[in-house]
């Protein structure tokens, strides 16, 4: 027996050395699931987007712009930041839009002007007079109309959320007052890059000259041109009251201005995003579209307290002088779309 003993110490040690073996051993898996518990429990990455338009940050595109953003940074608990440029810091309206078929730019607001030059049909909205009132646009735009040109942006890699506006444009110049569409003659006026509202404005007699709008207050201020044309939350936002002198209320186009998204970038998002992106877009609407309204209606006392002459016109002379446009254009873009555009209540 005594030979026994130090076999059966042996065995105990060994046991206890085992026993603190397997137990060393089961720790590693809590470890394991821990530090996968930690990868899973890390936050993806952010993905941040670029979005830029051609107004200075105090106009209702980028305030509108800024909404936007704060609903879906919300609703998406920030898994996607927005970063926004205003003021052409991108590139001017048409570099924009081609900033977003390639995917350098992921969300723009722009005038319709430069967007024809990518899908044609978008210029019917451009058509002077087409729109009897703000009420008229919406109705329109937000309708089955609207969608299907926002639909024909996507074969351009752009995908269209809603229809935002610019308003109701007017011309101002340094020349003389404009009273009567004959006032208008000679005048070397600054349009958008758009077919539409050149051939109107070459119909009433001016010299349209088409400018990248970043440049358009230094062509007034050594001359090149005499005036341009634009809604007032534009005039006023831009100081035109340093160049120009005179202002008439023409209200010959109604500006629509899409919020747009790369096709890149929306294919990125996932079902949940979208739809947050087109709540946004839409939420954003309402609040830039009164945001248009009130620095309208505020913005124009404040810039004849500034000395600009504003001249109220009857507009049926204007829309009965650039009645021959729409005979120039009806083939393009379709005689029925016109009716269906004029008669939509």
């Amino acid at each position: 027996m005594r030979n026994l003993k130090p076999k059966l110490t042996a065995l105990v040690v060994a046991g206890l050395l085992l026993a603190v073996t397997v137990t060393g051993c089961g720790s590693s898996t809590p470890t394991s699931s821990s530090t996968s518990a930690d990868k899973a429990s890390t936050p993806p990455t952010k993905l941040v987007l670029k979005a830029g338009d051609s107004t200075p940050d105090n106009h209702p595109y980028n305030l509108g712009l800024k909404k936007f953003k704060e609903t879906v940074e919300k609703e998406t608990n920030g898994a996607i930041e927005i970063q926004i440029f205003p003021n052409n810091a991108l590139g001017a309206e048409r570099e924009l839009v081609e900033g977003m078929q390639i995917g350098s730019v992921d969300i723009v607001v722009s005038s319709t002007g430069p967007i024809g030059g990518f899908v044609p049909q978008m210029n019917v909205v451009d058509l002077p007079f087409l729109f009897r009132d703000n009420a008229h646009a919406y109705s329109v735009l937000d309708g089955p109309i609207g969608a299907d040109l926002l639909k024909q942006l996507e074969a351009k890699g752009i995908v269209g959320l809603a229809f935002w506006e610019n308003g109701f444009r007017n011309v101002t110049n340094d020349k003389r007052e404009i009273k009567v569409p004959a006032d208008l003659k000679g005048l070397k006026l600054r349009t958008m890059e758009n077919k539409v509202h050149m051939a109107a404005f070459k119909v009433l007699g001016v010299d349209p000259t088409p400018m990248a709008f970043s440049e358009v207050f230094t062509a007034l201020q050594n001359g090149t041109i005499d005036g341009q044309e634009n809604p007032i939350p534009v005039i006023y936002t831009n100081h035109m009251e340093e160049v120009q002198k005179y202002l008439s209320m023409t209200g010959h186009v109604y500006s629509p201005a899409p919020i747009m998204i790369s096709k890149m970038t929306w294919d990125k998002l996932t079902a949940e995003q979208k739809e947050i992106f087109k709540k946004a877009a839409i939420e954003g609407r309402e609040y830039e579209r009164g945001l248009i309204k009130k620095q309208t209606d505020e913005q124009l006392v404040q810039l004849k307290a500034k000395g600009m002459i504003v001249t109220e016109v009857d507009k049926s002379l204007f829309q009965k002088a650039t009645e021959p446009v729409y005979k120039q254009f009806e083939d393009e873009f379709g005689k029925d779309l016109i009716a269906k555009i004029i008669n939509t209540k």
